[in-house]
């Protein structure tokens, strides 16, 4: 059975919306039939074109969207940019339709707590959408995790540097200027709801935890003034764990160089986007192993995750598309009994951690103290 989906955004001006349609569709699980995909006429004109959405399924506000497709469709994806999710998750939250929403859920951690307080007995999904928890070798570490085959994990350290902030155009001769509303920091700072939220969500995924205490740095290089461009996060967990993340749009050299460091007392692991199919897992006799998707492996020898032979490598919009299926199966399910239980689909409270996270750490930054979360 094929489900039907509407945008929300993600036209052909989006950095995302493609791989997102892309990626919904990789295995035939879902359908984009509909969409309100840019306040730009054109654009969304364009963009229902290209993609082949019925016309008379192509609107000019979210209000004729809304109208005409909730009882249509089985659920929406809503791929505007950040400062407008709030606002559009309380419209289609109040129309009833499952809500497939792209990172992060909102701008701030009032935002959040009040789609947490509008939730309340309301019955349909609302998810937001994390994808590097989607590779095959990222599912495989936490299932390592998991079985205690890293022993008791102490540390854990994640990093996403990034250089678009500072990267120039080679023909030009130009920076290559981002979004604008990339270029704005609010309660907290863009690039924390941009790549920190990522790292937020990895830590959780793989350790299960969330940090009790942050002390933070945030700094700017002045290509952009007023805009946090480089971040620092130390963590402190009840458990005894610790960590850190860094994050930053001003690192020349890195794409975008994802890079995550599990410590344990049995054995240490280490996973780099740049290198997805490989998971270094270090132990404690000096041994090193290399474990892709044709090793014997708890989970990343699964079927969904080999569309094709170890040799060929998957990479992000696959990652995309494995969340896809796990979302396909969850609405699925919650359209017959109203709950689900994956452990890869994050939704309300999850955005809420993160939010309570990048508040006590701008809070940190501001007084230059450890601050509780």
């Amino acid at each position: 059975m094929c489900l039907k989906l509407g945008f929300i955004g993600g036209g052909i001006s989006s950095s995302i919306g493609r791989v997102h349609f892309v990626a919904s569709q990789l295995d035939n699980h879902w359908n984009v039939v509909s969409g309100f995909f840019s306040r730009d006429q054109k654009i969304n004109k364009d963009t229902s074109e290209l993609w082949g959405i019925d016309k008379s399924r192509t609107y000019n506000s979210l209000e004729e969207f809304i109208v005409s497709e909730s009882e249509r469709i089985d659920a929406v994806v809503i791929l505007t940019p950040a400062p407008r999710h709030k606002k559009d998750i309380l419209r289609i939250m109040d129309a009833g339709i499952p809500i497939i929403c792209e990172k992060p859920m909102t701008s701030s951690l009032d935002e959040a707590l009040l789609i947490k307080e509008k939730a309340k007995g309301k019955n349909n999904l609302l998810s937001v959408t994390y994808n590097y928890s989607g590779y095959p070798m990222v599912r495989e570490l936490r299932s390592l995790v998991e079985k205690g085959k890293l022993g008791k994990i102490h540390r854990i350290d994640l990093e996403m540097p990034q250089e678009g902030f500072i990267r120039i155009n080679p023909t030009t001769g130009n920076l290559n200027k981002p979004k604008e509303w990339r270029l704005s920091d609010g309660d907290i700072p863009t690039i924390c709801l941009d790549l920190g939220i990522h790292l937020h969500h990895l830590a959780n995924f793989l350790t299960g935890e969330e940090p009790t205490h942050v002390m933070s740095k945030f700094s700017n290089s002045l290509v952009y003034e007023n805009i946090v461009d480089d971040a620092m996060l130390w963590l402190k967990y009840d458990s005894g764990l610790t960590g850190s993340f860094w994050m930053s749009k001003v690192a020349l050299g890195s794409r975008n160089g994802l890079k995550i460091r599990l410590y344990g007392t049995k054995a240490s692991a280490t996973w780099e986007q740049t290198d997805s199919e490989n998971l270094l897992v270090c132990y404690k006799d000096g041994s090193r192993v290399s474990v892709d998707r044709s090793t014997k492996a708890l989970s990343c020898g699964e079927y969904r995750y080999n569309r094709y032979t170890v040799g060929h490598p998957a990479g992000f919009i696959e990652a995309f598309a494995n969340l896809y299926n796990d979302l396909y199966d969850v609405i699925r399910i919650k359209s017959l009994a109203h709950k689900h239980n994956s452990p890869y689909v994050y939704g309300i409270n999850h955005s809420v951690a993160g939010m309570r996270l990048f508040s006590a750490a701008k809070q940190s930054n501001d007084q230059g103290c450890w601050v509780k979360v």
